[in-house]
Parts: structure tokens; C-alpha cells; sequence
């Protein structure tokens, strides 16, 4: 291997004149100064961004810190556990804050960089994605990134630090895609990704690294100050194994909107479960290295999809590309179906169209097994993640129950909303939280968030077996679908990481708790102040429960275990996840196949006639709207079952039952 270095700069949008002709590069370097555009339209180097930030009074100071304190006092539902599990206390360390801040002035104060520091060391230490600190103007909406994106695997059972993705027209002649990192800043890459890692929030070791290793190329400004350095250098091996240096100045840019209000008094703002950090990173990576899904999505233009199933190989249309992506794919054990689902994060309006855009692409593709990919899905609406459990089990789903912490602020929001005056019901916690005054309980009573009637109402639509892949980047509402599809029984999880992100909670923002107490109408006693610049803050509000065999388990900082682990490979990184799915195709073949499909029609007698095909399945039971009307014992094929005397009927349920278990069912409007 050659000693020498090469030094490199990929460009951004002008060139870096000022940069190659930096007098602190030795002079026996040479720089190569790439000619692409920047990735992201308005991005403006580091250095000019940095110099228009910090315009934030005293007083507004004072205000951030009193409101913090507020939330993590009067709302924070996981305070004592995280101060137990972590050794930290938050509240203390506000109170120094407000106190140091008492003795100071506009003119005394400290730089704001030094201010918002102090503010996101102290929400961090809480190890809770859902609780934050949201930076205020310049940085909301922007994020830091470099072009590429990297990622770790294990190849020849080695750790490696490789280069996934790159930015269209950003390359130079040897960084490439596949190249492999092997230092960042001179530190070597897995120590440098664990340091990383200790400066993110995360509940568990695995949620640390993984947010570590995104944080290399990517910071939400929103979340994180700005990196100290205003260009990395990357020490990688080329195709040829041959050293190399790239010098990479950070750029900053706007990221795409949120998919959703956060803010607004509405169910899905009060439904949330979001891992903003993850949110953030996932759609700056669309604008970054699918720049046509984003286009796609936003388009007025109605994508045309597919209506026959889904050849071998093949990959399906979508109507919603920065929430799915379906295809069938051909393993060593047979032609199964994969779907990603990027996001939960939808409005309430497009609940139900996400769900029926799911049930869609799963009729399309191969009937035999589905590969159920969340890996990096930070979460979104409750309803939505949880609403699609039932399309892949016969069984009833039992949504996961969550609690509030009994404290006199939360119980003022919850009484401000117990008879639903704004759509938002809080009734059911109201009375423990009232009696919590006289009984001493720390928590609530546990209720449900998403209603069960719409989490039973369509039923199973996929009928093979599935297998769900997850990794430490599925948090919140993803570690609600992932706990409530071990839960239920469905199959096997299969992760890459030691367990999910371990998100257990329901999120609302500061703002959405000070509309709230001022609705129905104004509330002059409520404790709630604007927070000044457009800065702003979340909190975990009510912590999630496991349900079956689980059942009271907290989510939060345990996440979901997998029965089987895998670690990626340079394959998977390169390939389009081949191990990783020839291992999903594995698990999906040793599990016992399953059909069941169903026509049906209701004659003006009231005979209903049922065409019902079958495999695996040795009995149906018919119920028409909700009673028993028919049993029969059927081998694989096409069975006809009649049911009389059912004028008037709406909807027919036909279960089918293998070795004395539930096996399958279908629900159908006749």
C-alpha cells in the first residue's frame, strides 16, 4: 500500500477557491476541486451560515429556561425513571442554569452558542429522542450535511465503515461508492462513530451508534448546534486498496417540511410518536439521494401504479414513495414480497390512505411471504402504525396502552379535555389522575391512544407468513409496531442491531400543551409562555405499555428484542440488502404457508353463497355480522359454503383454523 496522500474536496454549489488556496495545506498535498452543484438547492457553506446566527436577548434566555423547566417538572412522563436508569437530573441542572442566568446581563451573558449548548446538553442527558430542545431562528429548517452517506458493516467478520451513497454528480475520481473509510479527522472511524455517539441521544448502545454514524454526514440544526469544524477529512481505501484523503467542507441547506403539524390541537398531534432527529435525517436523505421520490411526492401529477401482481423482481409503483417502497424480490428460498415503510408521520386526513396504499401494494406482491422492512423509521402517527397490524393477522389487535404522570399540570390539560371539546379525548385518565391526589399513584391508568374498533375494522389482508426487519433507528411509533407485531404473535422480528430504538412514548410539543390549555376558550392561569425566535420543544407525555405476554412492560429504553439477529454486510450496504434478505427468505420458508381468499354474494332470499380458496387451512368458520352462522372441515382448494336466513347482512367474517389455532381470516362487506 502507497504512503502518499492525496487530498480531495468534493465542491459545493461555487467553487471553493478560497479553500484550495488555504495556506494551512501542506505544500506536498495536492487538492482535486470537483465541478458539481450542491445536492441541495441554497446551500451556503458553513462559515456563512455560523455568521448570521445569535440574536437572542436576556430575557428570551430567561424565558427558554422557565419553560424547560416547565415541561421536564410538570409533563415528563419518563423524569424519575431517566434520572434512575441514566444517574441524571435535568431539573437541578435548569435551576443552576435560571440561577447563573439571574446574575447576568445583555451585556454579561454568554456567547448564545455557549447558551444553546448548555440547553441541548441538558435535554440530551435524558437519553430520550422524544424530549428536545428546538433550536430557534437561523437554524430550525436547516440541516448541516455533507454530500455521501456511511454506513457500517461486517465484512470477512470485520468491522467496515463504507460509503453507501453518494450525492448525484459528487464524486471525484477515486471516492466513490463502496469506498471504505478508515479514518474521520485523523481518528480511526469506529472510535471516532463511538465518540460520535455519545454526543446523540439514544436509550440503548446500539441507538447511540446508529445515530453516531448518521451524525457523521448529517446534523439537524434544528436539534444540534452546528459541527465545531468547518470541514472533515476522510482517510479511505479505493477499489485498489489504495490510501486516500478527502477534505469535505459541511454545507447547510433547508430540509423538506414536516409531513405533519406538530402543533396544531388536533388527534394526530396529540397521536404522535416521532423521532424527530430520525425524521429530520430520513428526509434530508431523500433530498439528497432520491431527489425523484421527493419530486413524485410533492407533484400535482397522479402516479400511474400497477393493478396486476408484481413480477419476479420487480419493483411496484407507489402513490406515497417517501413512505413505501414495495417489490418482490428472488431469494435462494423462494420469490417473496419486500416492503419498506419509510414513515408513519401522516396527517389524520391520510390515515386511512396510507393504510390503503399499504394493503394495495401487499395484494401485488408474492402471497408466499413479505419482508416487512422499518429499519431507520423514526415513527409518526399512532393510529397509522398500529392501524396496520391488523392486515397481517387473523388474531384481534389490542392497541398498546399508555400513561400519563400523575402531576398537577398534567392533570389541568387533562381536565381541560376530558369531555373532548377540542377532538382530543383525554376522559379516560381523567379519574385516576384526579384520585392520584388521594391514592399517591405516580402514574395514570392506561388507556389506548388508538381506538380499537379502527385497529380491528379492516381485518387480515395478507395471509402468508411475515417477517419484520428492524434496526436501533426504529423509534417511537415504530417500536409501537414493532412491540404490538411481537405482541400479537405475527412473526419473527429479524434485526440488525441488538434491539429497536426504544422509544416508548407519545410526544407533544410545547406548543400543542399551551393551545391546549387554552382551549375551549382562554385560560389566564396557564403556566405556558411563547417561546421567543421560533424555537421550541417536545416532551414525552405518555409512556407506552407492551401488551400479551408482556403486558405492563414499558417501551422506553428497552425497546423490542429480536428472535433472530443479523449484522449487514458490504453486500447489504451495496446490493440492495441481498444477505439480509436472503436470511428474511429463510425464516419466511420454514414458516407453514397460508391462504385464504373470499368472494361473496347475497341473493334476494337471504342466501348467502361464499366462494372460499384455501391452503394450509383444515376448517372455516363463517360469521355474519358478528354471529356464528357455519362451520366446515376443507382441504386446499376452492370450497362453496352457503349461509341462509341472512337478508339484510353487511359483513361476513370467515376464519380458517389449522390444528386447532386460528390460522387466517378475512373480513368482507357483502
Amino acid at each position: 500500500m502507497t504512503t502518499s496522500t492525496r487530498v480531495e474536496v468534493l465542491a459545493p454549489r461555487r467553487p471553493l477557491d478560497d479553500l484550495v488556496a488555504d495556506e494551512s495545506l501542506p505544500a506536498d498535498l495536492t487538492v482535486q476541486v470537483g465541478n458539481a452543484g450542491a445536492p441541495i438547492a441554497d446551500s451556503v457553506p458553513l462559515q456563512e451560515f455560523v455568521a448570521s446566527a445569535g440574536n437572542l436577548s436576556h430575557a428570551q434566555r430567561m424565558t427558554i429556561v422557565q419553560q424547560a423547566l416547565l415541561l421536564l417538572e410538570g409533563n415528563y412522563v419518563h423524569l424519575p425513571l431517566k434520572a434512575a436508569m441514566h444517574a441524571v437530573n435535568p431539573v437541578q441542572r435548569l435551576r443552576l442554569l435560571r440561577a447563573r442566568l439571574g446574575q447576568q446581563t445583555d451585556a454579561t451573558m454568554a456567547p448564545e452558542r455557549d447558551f444553546h449548548r448548555e440547553v441541548l446538553s441538558i435535554f440530551h442527558s435524558v437519553r430520550d429522542l422524544h424530549t428536545n430542545y428546538v433550536l430557534p431562528a437561523p437554524f430550525s429548517g436547516k440541516i448541516a450535511y455533507l454530500p455521501f452517506q456511511v454506513e457500517r458493516c461486517v465484512d470477512g467478520g470485520a468491522e467496515k465503515y463504507i460509503v453507501s451513497h453518494l450525492a448525484q454528480g459528487v464524486s471525484t475520481a477515486t471516492f466513490t461508492r463502496g469506498v471504505e473509510i478508515t479514518h474521520w479527522n485523523g481518528v480511526p472511524i469506529a472510535l471516532a462513530a463511538a465518540v460520535n455517539a455519545d454526543r446523540f441521544a439514544g436509550s440503548n448502545r446500539a441507538a447511540r451508534l446508529a445515530r453516531g454514524i448518521d451524525a457523521l454526514t448529517l446534523r439537524s440544526l434544528r436539534l444540534h448546534l452546528p459541527p465545531d469544524e468547518e470541514w472533515v477529512t476522510i482517510t479511505y481505501l479505493d477499489a485498489g486498496g489504495v490510501r486516500h484523503e478527502l477534505r469535505q467542507p459541511w454545507l447547510v441547506g433547508p430540509n423538506l417540511p414536516p409531513m405533519a403539524d406538530a402543533d396544531a390541537p388536533t388527534v394526530a398531534a396529540a397521536s404522535r410518536g416521532l423521532d424527530l432527529f430520525a425524521d429530520e435525517i430520513s428526509r434530508a436523505r431523500a433530498l439528497l439521494f432520491a431527489p425523484q421520490a421527493v419530486d413524485q411526492q410533492f407533484s400535482d401529477v397522479q402516479a400511474e401504479v400497477e393493478t396486476e401482481p408484481a413480477e419476479a423482481g420487480a419493483e411496484l409503483t407507489t402513490t406515497m414513495p417517501l413512505f413505501f417502497r414495495a417489490r418482490s424480490v428472488v431469494t435462494p428460498s423462494g420469490t417473496f414480497g419486500h416492503v419498506r415503510i419509510f414513515s408513519f408521520d401522516v396527517e389524520d386526513a391520510l390515515v386511512e390512505a396510507f393504510v390503503d396504499e399499504f394493503v394495495r401494494l401487499i395484494g401485488l406482491l408474492p402471497q408466499d411471504g413479505l419482508v416487512l422492512d422499518v429499519r431507520g423509521n423514526g415513527g409518526g402517527h399512532i393510529h397509522a402504525s398500529e392501524f396496520l397490524l391488523q392486515t397481517l393477522t387473523p388474531r384481534p389487535i389490542t392497541p398498546e396502552p399508555v400513561q400519563f404522570i400523575c402531576t398537577p399540570l398534567n392533570l389541568a390539560v387533562v381536565r381541560q379535555h376530558k369531555d373532548n371539546p377540542s377532538g382530543i379525548d383525554l376522559g379516560p385518565w381523567f379519574r385516576s389522575m384526579e384520585q392520584a391526589v388521594e391514592t399517591g399513584s405516580a402514574f395514570s391508568s392506561a388507556f389506548p391512544i388508538t381506538p380499537v374498533e379502527g385497529a380491528n375494522r379492516r381485518g387480515q389482508q395478507y395471509c402468508g407468513p411475515v417477517v419484520l426487519v428492524t434496526d436501533a433507528r426504529c423509534y417511537s411509533a415504530t417500536d409501537i409496531f414493532a412491540a404490538g407485531f411481537q405482541d400479537h404473535g405475527i412473526g419473527p422480528v429479524l434485526g440488525v442491531d441488538d434491539n429497536t430504538g426504544a422509544g416508548g412514548a407519545n410526544v407533544w410539543t410545547h406548543s400543542l400543551l399551551k393551545r391546549l390549555l387554552e382551549l375551549p376558550q382562554p385560560n389566564p392561569e396557564s403556566p405556558y409562555r411563547a417561546l421567543p425566535n421560533g424555537a421550541a420543544m417536545r416532551v414525552s407525555i405518555r409512556r407506552t405499555l407492551r401488551v400479551g405476554e408482556l403486558a405492563g412492560t414499558p417501551v422506553e429504553d428497552l425497546g423490542v428484542v429480536p428472535e433472530h439477529r443479523r449484522e449487514l454486510t458490504r453486500r447489504d450496504v451495496l446490493e440492495g440488502n441481498l444477505d439480509l434478505l436472503n436470511a428474511a427468505g429463510a425464516l419466511l420458508a420454514a414458516m407453514p404457508g397460508r391462504a385464504l381468499r373470499l368472494t361473496s354474494s347475497l341473493d334476494g332470499g337471504g342466501t348467502l353463497t361464499l366462494q372460499v380458496t384455501t391452503a394450509g387451512i383444515q376448517r372455516l368458520d363463517v360469521y355474519v355480522d358478528g354471529r356464528p352462522r357455519a362451520s366446515t372441515d376443507v382441504a386446499d382448494g376452492t370450497s362453496t359454503v352457503t349461509v341462509t336466513g341472512v337478508a339484510g347482512a353487511d359483513v361476513v367474517r370467515v376464519e380458517g383454523h389449522a390444528g386447532g389455532e386460528l390460522v387466517a381470516a378475512r373480513t368482507q362487506q357483502i
